[in-house]
């Protein structure tokens, strides 16, 4: 990400001295990806970044995954997993439950109505998708209000929290990366600025606009990360509050893209998913699929030709209207489909033909193609509809009678 934005105070020159009404020094802390040679923002502290007082150990949720062995396609329905509208004993951090995972990218879920606590995810970027509710979410870098269909993208380091806000849960679908989140390559320039082909751009981003300062002292972050390639927890207990930073600037900081603000493009012919891709991480990428006018050639069939994913998983989270190619599966909103690499998937019996003539689809849903197999989390195994693998053949799999 190279779009740059100023909040605060912030000195005329970079790496010079920046002091209060009083004289005192802030303290510069740069936060930057690739070591020195990537993104970065400059923050102005006024107590000292690294000055914890305690470390100790945070036990995280279930983190365990088992292999999709047999290998079938699964349907998880993920509103199960936190039933009802008054999740009141959870929060948007340690409240998630994990569904998928592998080395690249972890995926979970969420309802909740209690603020979390501070928290940093040093492994990677976490793109937050809100499939409901509202939350504030308050970082280093200042306050950030999303809704329904914010997509928001939280940089790995940043100190935040989440507040949901409203008479509903904020219920969200999270995609933890070990690696940044970018736009595609094939959108930007080669100096970074999202290009007119591009399904979004930059006026669509929405980032903090003015600093957010707390005073506290002995204050508690809970850090993810990952020493020898087993996810951990740590807490970490500061001296002075991370809130503290005055002013900043540069190119790496929280963001959120409306879903509704993505443009899809279409063609006379079905258009394969890289049309509908938004981002991208290391060995993965996030499509947005949206309500669009759908093919125009006269012999077109508008849902997906049936495709096999020979180098990925494909995983689909339904979150508004009707999908067009699973209707008579059983998904719904809330749903997740696990179409694993290995063969083949596509639209449900009835639906190819069903789809001849329709010029319009209502659907919403967020997309997620991996290039290493992904494990089953603990949430997936707690909510998976098991029939969802049989429903092409129409047959029951015990005795092979539709």
């Amino acid at each position: 990400m190279t779009f740059y934005r100023r909040v605060g105070s912030v000195p005329p020159k970079r790496h010079t001295q920046h002091r209060d009404a009083h004289g005192a020094l802030y303290y510069e802390e740069l936060m930057g990806e690739e070591g020195f040679s990537g993104d970065s923002s400059l923050l102005y502290h006024r107590g000292l970044p690294p000055g914890i007082v305690d470390s100790t150990v945070w036990e995280l949720p279930d983190q365990s995954t088992v292999a999709n062995h047999p290998l079938r396609h699964r349907h998880l329905r993920l509103h199960r997993l936190f039933p009802g509208d008054t999740p009141d004993d959870t929060d948007p951090v340690t409240g998630r439950r994990l569904l998928l995972a592998n080395s690249d990218v972890r995926l979970a879920y969420v309802a909740a109505r209690r603020p979390s606590p501070l928290y940093r995810n040093a492994i990677g970027d976490e793109l937050v998708y809100v499939e409901s509710g509202a939350a504030v979410l308050e970082s280093v870098f200042g306050t950030l209000s999303v809704h329904r269909g914010h997509q928001v993208v939280v940089p790995r380091a940043t100190t935040h929290r989440w507040l949901p806000v409203g008479p509903e849960p904020l219920r969200a679908y999270v995609i933890e990366a070990s690696s940044h989140l970018t736009p595609p390559k094939r959108y930007l320039s080669r100096f970074g600025q999202l290009l007119e082909n591009a399904p979004y751009c930059e006026r669509d981003l929405l980032g903090p606009s003015e600093p957010l300062l707390v005073e506290g002292e002995n204050v508690e972050v809970l850090v993810k990360h990952r020493p020898a390639g087993h996810v951990v927890g740590t807490r970490m207990v500061y001296a002075t509050h991370p809130f503290d930073v005055v002013g900043w600037d540069g190119c790496l900081y929280p963001y959120a893209l409306d879903i509704a603000d993505f443009e899809p493009i279409t063609g006379r012919v079905h258009q394969p998913p890289p049309v509908h891709q938004v981002f991208e991480g290391v060995n993965f990428v996030v499509c947005d699929f949206v309500p669009r006018k759908v093919d125009y050639h006269p012999l077109s069939i508008p849902v997906p030709y049936y495709h096999s994913n020979v180098d990925s998983d494909e995983i689909m989270f339904y979150c508004g209207g009707n999908y067009e190619a699973r209707k008579g599966s059983g998904i719904e909103q809330g749903s997740v489909s696990v179409h694993p690499g290995g063969y083949a998937h596509g639209p449900q019996p009835g639906a190819y033909e069903r789809s001849i003539g329709v010029e319009f689809f209502d659907e919403l849903a967020v997309m997620v193609d991996t290039f290493r197999p992904l494990g089953l989390g603990e949430g997936a195994l707690a909510c998976e509809d098991p029939a969802y693998a049989w429903t092409w053949a129409g047959r029951d799999p015990g005795t092979g009678h539709a």
